[in-house]
């Protein structure tokens, strides 16, 4: 699939995927067919706005489970960083993904990959259980996502 250069829009096929996780097992979106899928993506490990997002997600695990919903974080850092990173967060039900190689290349799928820092945007994206994006949020890098919104946007579906 080529890159995008606007993000992804709610209606839109979500281009199918598999990435790493911080275990190093294959995440594929496609086999998540039947469940929602929230796709979190932020810009690097270990700053202080992605940790958050991301132990946000782990707070979260049981209303995702109960929305039939995974969670799972995305940016380009690599496997071993995502591994050791998870550690410290002591993320336990949150799959970190890694989009490190080709550099971004999921980010560039759904259109939030930025260029200019060479990271993906800090964005939340929901694909329903037929694989279709039904909500999209794109958020300054500043901005720490409000999950309940995001919960408040799952619930609706």
């Amino acid at each position: 699939m080529a890159e995008r250069n606007k993000p992804i829009t709610k209606g839109e096929v979500a281009p199918d995927f598999t990435l790493k996780d911080q275990n190093g097992r294959d995440f594929k979106l496609s086999a998540q067919k039947g469940k929602r899928v929230l796709l979190s993506f932020h810009p690097l490990a270990w700053t202080g706005v992605c940790a958050q997002q991301m132990k946000n997600l782990e707070a979260s695990a049981g209303t995702f489970a109960s929305l039939n919903t995974v969670a799972v974080g995305i940016s380009v850092d690599s496997v071993p960083t995502k591994q050791a990173w998870a550690k410290d967060l002591g993320l336990k039900e949150t799959k970190v993904l890694a989009d490190f190689w080709p550099h971004g290349g999921v980010a560039k799928l759904y259109g939030l990959f930025r260029e200019e820092g060479g990271t993906a945007q800090r964005a939340n994206v929901i694909v329903d259980e037929k694989g279709k994006v039904a909500w999209v949020k794109v958020y300054e890098i500043s901005q720490l996502p409000d999950l309940d919104e995001v919960i408040g946007g799952l619930k609706k579906l």
